[in-house]
């Protein structure tokens, strides 16, 4: 059974990816999942690697889809962003971008929203 949650981040996926399209990056990969965790959107954009987590909060009750980006998520992503690297051919550069979306529909785009090098 699909819940409206699940639903309502699918949609917001869906929403995100039409956005990294439209500015010109090249969607590499949608949910890609591995045994750290799914990435929910790889792009590139020019030599760049970008992974990007897109989050949905219908409130602000518990801080927001900002506050969901905790310490502990971010390594997971990068973990499992090393493991999608492995397969890829040479070193690119990479940065960690998020989309938040909120219950209204509205995007926003946060371009290299963390730094993992340092966790």
């Amino acid at each position: 059974m699909v819940t409206r949650a699940q639903t309502a981040g699918k949609r917001a996926e869906a929403r995100a990816a039409a956005l990294v399209s439209a500015s010109g990056l090249d969607i590499l990969e949608r949910n890609w999942s591995c045994r750290f965790g799914e990435i929910d959107l790889i792009a590139r954009e020019g030599q760049t690697i970008v992974f990007i987590e897109v989050r949905l909060r219908s409130d602000d009750r518990f801080g927001g889809a900002r506050s969901s980006i905790t310490r502990d998520k971010q390594r997971r992503l990068a973990t499992a962003a090393q493991l999608w690297l492995s397969g890829y051919p040479g070193s690119p550069p990479c940065r960690f971008d998020v989309i938040f979306a909120d219950a209204d529909g509205a995007l926003e785009w946060l371009h290299a929203a963390f730094d993992v090098s340092s966790n």
